[in-house]
């Protein structure tokens, strides 16, 4: 690890293969996150809100076993400590052996995907809440719209436009016509306030195991299987946490590996051979390039719940 007066920066060296751009890409909320830039050179620049303060960091790939982290902002110093688990360095996916060829090949091709983990409760929580029953574009212009309205101007030399997520105080006074403006419905907005307010409590869920940590989510009303899933995926980097209650991720399995849709019990059913590795088997499907959903009608609207 090296210092100067505005930056700290440290490399990381694997015994294994990883890819950093594929360990770090679930954080990304949509194409224009505030909180997330993928630069021309390859590098990813983030920001995050660490026990010590903000933080703007960048990770570059150096080669297939070492990447370079550089860090602006009071945060600084918690982040680089974390960055083995940012990338999923400790993440062991030797026991995984998935016989369907669609994720044997994936696998094969992919030996350097990594499930890292944040660390950060709330930052993977609050956007989560605004995915909860809507489309995906609509939740992703929520979340930029609300973390560039409340959010901090990123520290050091960030790309321009990045922010820093608000703090959980933050998050518990944004009046809720200001959700509104947002297009996000009472319900979620609610569920983000009361999240907020017990902030302390959920980040300390990364120090239990994930089933427990799960539980304890799903404890906060309004937080359902489905949201601790997502949360689990990216700040507890839980291979196993499976998404049940996604609007398409049943039918996509079910299509992709059987011929056939499924409903998410047929998908928990299905899945149930690859515990502990269940997310990881997704995320493979997903870089397969064998994902498919037949489309039977057209999308449904997006919902815009600024007018009522």
């Amino acid at each position: 690890m090296t210092a100067t007066l505005d930056r700290i920066a440290t490399t990381v060296t694997a015994r294994r293969p990883f890819d950093a751009a594929l360990a770090l890409a679930p954080a990304r909320r949509g194409p224009y996150d505030p909180c997330f830039h993928a630069a021309a050179d390859g590098s990813i620049w983030r920001t995050s809100r660490q026990p010590s303060g903000p933080v703007t960091f960048r990770i570059t790939q150096v080669d297939a076993r070492t990447a370079r982290c550089d860090a602006w902002g009071p945060g600084a110093p918690d982040l680089v400590d974390a960055v083995p688990a940012l990338l999923g360095i400790h993440d062991d996916a030797t026991a995984f052996a998935p016989s369907h060829p669609v994720l044997a090949e994936a696998h094969r091709r992919h030996p350097d995907l990594r499930i890292g983990r944040t660390n950060r409760v709330l930052e993977a929580l609050v956007p989560a809440v605004l995915e909860q029953r809507v489309h995906s574009v609509a939740a992703y212009a929520s979340w930029r719209r609300l973390v560039t309205r409340f959010g901090e101007v990123a520290p050091g030399p960030a790309p321009q436009g990045m922010r820093v997520s608000p703090a959980a105080e933050t998050w518990r006074r944004i009046p809720s016509w200001e959700f509104h403006r947002a297009n996000v419905d009472p319900a979620r907005s609610r569920t983000i306030v009361r999240c907020a307010g017990v902030a302390d409590s959920l980040e300390r869920l990364v120090d239990v195991p994930p089933d427990e940590a799960a539980r304890r989510l799903r404890s906060v009303s309004g937080i359902g299987v489905w949201t601790a899933a997502e949360v689990a995926q990216r700040a507890l980097g839980d291979a196993d946490a499976l998404s049940v209650g996604d609007y398409n991720l049943a039918a996509i399995v079910g299509w992709s590996l059987t011929g056939r849709p499924m409903d998410d019990e047929e998908m928990v059913a299905y899945l149930e051979p690859m515990r502990p590795h269940r997310y990881r088997a997704v995320r493979l499907l997903m870089l397969s390039g064998r994902a498919v959903k037949p489309k039977f009608g057209p999308r449904t609207p997006v919902t815009d719940h600024r007018w009522h």
